[in-house]
């Protein structure tokens, strides 16, 4: 997936609130947004080089940027939460994820109950199959972790789709990781334990899950590979 616009440098000075970064573009300050409310600490810190976007239209904006990437030990990691929704769209409708190239995209949003889910899709049986598709930052000692921040929303739909499961829908989850540099996944039990649990039960229960990672670089994104899940605690 190409990106649009052509990206500008900049370097991170602050972040006053999880939805805006304070950046230096060639000396000059700039209040810029930021999609991603995940702790992001091991990321962001003073000096670090970003890459963001100059908002043409502001008339409903309070910035007129947007942080689109870090650059980190010399890798580039998206900071766009809802990139990967737009990846996985992409990338359902020309069927080129492995473990999705037999399904069909329906629609994506589909509300069922009290929950909104990412995805609708049609299995090779032309059953319904649930996605909901989580972005991944966080990566230690090559192993790619969520969440990063404790997530009562993750919780609940990690819940919603086992409830769904045990009433014979298909449902998963995929996590994508916005980096290359991971070689498997796991549920960070020590930031909230309670979404790693709720995503244990509902593996037990038939959630089917995966994890992939991109490359990612000035121009765009795109698939790198499936690395293995690892769910139990002491993993």
């Amino acid at each position: 997936m190409k990106f649009k616009e052509p990206l500008i440098k900049a370097k991170f000075i602050s972040r006053p609130n999880r939805f805006i970064t304070i950046i230096d573009i060639n000396g000059e300050k700039h209040r810029s947004h930021l999609a991603d409310p995940g702790r992001l600490k091991e990321l962001l810190f003073p000096g670090v080089e970003l890459l963001v976007r100059e908002i043409k239209n502001i008339k409903k904006r309070k910035t007129k940027f947007s942080t689109i990437m870090v650059r980190f030990k010399g890798q580039l990691i998206s900071l766009v939460s809802t990139l990967p929704n737009q990846f996985v769209k992409d990338e359902l409708i020309k069927q080129r994820l492995p473990f999705f190239q037999k399904f069909n995209l329906v629609r994506p949003e589909v509300t069922i109950g009290k929950h909104r889910f990412d995805f609708l899709l049609k299995d090779e049986e032309g059953e319904d199959f649930v996605l909901e598709v989580k972005s991944v930052t966080l990566v230690k000692n090559e192993i790619a972790m969520f969440p990063d921040s404790v997530t009562l929303r993750g919780k609940n739909h990690v819940q919603a789709l086992k409830e769904l499961v045990k009433k014979n829908q298909k449902t998963g989850v995929l996590f994508v990781c916005q980096r290359p540099d991971a070689t498997s996944f796991q549920p960070m039990w020590k930031r909230d334990d309670k979404f790693c649990y709720a995503l244990h039960e509902a593996h037990k229960f038939g959630v089917k899950m995966w994890c992939i990672t991109l490359s990612i670089s000035e121009n765009g994104i795109k698939y790198n590979k499936e690395i293995p899940i690892y769910l139990d605690q002491n993993k």
